[in-house]
């Protein structure tokens, strides 16, 4: 039986008044690149704070804009202070790294420092689409290191009523195999991680495979993880009851992590959460129309579209939790509809992160 989830009544919601909207441009996030790019919008949900990696990173996504406007005076100068950065602050970011990190990090300072070189000479030619992809392995490079300043301390507290909740404490990388072809996807437990917790656990145990994709809305979502049967979501063997996830959504600069409460309940109705519903194939968890914190297994893949969903504004973001990103494969997306089926989802990596329970 297909579970009548929330995103059901916020597309009802959305179509009555989407169209009302007269200056969709007033969106919550910011123009450019990086507000759609996942691999922006993961290393800054990263929740650390190390100065001169920020300040790399940062440099280097600000040249979006330049690079668009082909201002390429503007943008050899923007590389040449970030291999400046590298070069001169090495010794401040190896410090902030633990110890038992420090070699792995020296071998992707090494790989940096060459890849921006490889970056100020696209600059110099003036090879934009060749820029572009020296930029974004410059940046995932940046992401690898900014990971590791975390080492495996877990930054945030979870409440202890949800001790029995499996958990993922950092994050894990995922393919997803469907009908049409393979994606990609990076679920973070930083900032849900009861939500990647739940995700990760059925996927470990072969929960979605083979299940349909039950709910497919252009524009919207995409969504699976209905059982067959007559079950909503995933009972717990232990105990034959329907296991359930929290609402959970962390907000930027805050430092509790908001549980079954949504942003409008809390009057915040333009806030843009840590992980937003603002890139095609954002993650989200599914929950009844009724309750927020009935999500068991269900879950769906946005369907981003920047004026008809702004972030903030796009009546998902604080009402479901964002787990995470498909970085690969998200031409699949259009693809797929409701004759389609996930075929499996596997952990490639980040399962150590998972925890059974506190």
């Amino acid at each position: 039986m297909v579970h009548k989830i929330l995103v059901s009544t916020l597309l009802a919601l959305w179509t009555a008044i989407g169209f009302s909207w007269t200056e969709p441009a007033q969106a919550a996030l910011p123009p450019g690149n990086a507000v759609k790019d996942p691999y922006a919008i993961l290393r800054n949900a990263l929740p650390f704070e190390q100065k001169e990696l920020r300040e790399i990173q940062h440099k280097l996504e600000d040249t979006s804009d330049l690079v668009r406007s082909s201002r390429w005076p503007s943008v050899s100068k923007a590389v040449s202070a970030s291999q400046f950065r590298v070069s001169n602050r090495k010794q401040e970011i190896l410090e902030s790294i633990p110890s038992s990190e420090k070699e792995k990090a020296e071998e992707i300072l090494s790989q940096l420092k060459a890849s921006l070189i490889n970056l100020n000479k696209l600059s110099s030619a003036k090879n934009k689409n060749l820029f572009i992809d020296e930029r974004r392995n410059s940046l995932k490079l940046i992401g690898n290191l900014e990971a590791l300043v975390l080492g495996e301390n877990f930054p945030y507290s979870i409440p202890e009523k949800f001790n029995d909740l499996p958990r993922l404490l950092g994050r894990a990388n995922a393919s997803i195999k469907t009908s049409k072809g393979e994606m990609k996807a990076i679920i973070d437990g930083y900032n849900a991680p009861l939500t990647a917790g739940a995700f990760v656990d059925l996927a470990q145990k072969g929960f979605y495979e083979g299940l349909p994709i039950n709910r497919a809305e252009e524009f919207f979502v995409l969504q699976t993880g209905d059982p067959k049967g007559p079950e909503t979501g995933y009972i717990n063997p232990a105990n034959d009851e329907l296991r359930t996830v929290p609402l959970e959504i962390r907000i930027p600069e805050k430092t509790e992590t908001i549980y079954n409460q949504t942003f409008e309940e809390l009057g915040l109705y333009t806030t843009t959460p840590t992980l937003p519903f603002a890139t095609p194939g954002a993650l989200g968890w599914s929950h009844s129309g009724t309750s927020v914190n009935d999500g068991s297994s269900q879950f769906f893949f946005f369907l981003y579209d920047a004026e008809l969903n702004p972030a903030g504004r796009n009546l998902i973001d604080g009402n479901n939790a964002a787990f995470g990103y498909v970085v690969e494969g998200n031409e699949i997306l259009n693809q797929l509809d409701v004759n389609d089926q996930i075929i499996s989802i596997k952990i490639d990596d980040g399962i150590n992160n998972l925890k059974s329970h506190a």
